[in-house]
């Protein structure tokens, strides 16, 4: 599932290395509207549902992180 969410985003934000940084959002390569943009196509892809609680800054500092989320949204 990692490599597939990763192809995922680097196809829908070709301008951040989702797989360089650990600390994506502490970091500063993730913004608001880039979030959205994820959520957005995490969404559409694996028809799951993000709820506000879900939008802190630890579910989106790395690929695993994000993998994560997106195993917990499946199950």
């Amino acid at each position: 599932m990692k490599q597939e969410i990763l192809e995922l985003l680097e196809d829908a934000v070709p301008s951040v290395d989702f797989s360089a940084s650990d600390r994506m959002m502490d970091d500063g390569l993730l913004d608001s509207l880039t979030i959205v943009q994820i959520i957005g196509e995490l969404s559409m892809e694996y028809d799951v549902e993000f709820s506000f609680e879900d939008l802190v800054p630890d579910n989106f500092n790395s690929i695993d992180s994000i993998v994560a989320l997106v195993e917990r949204k499946l199950n």
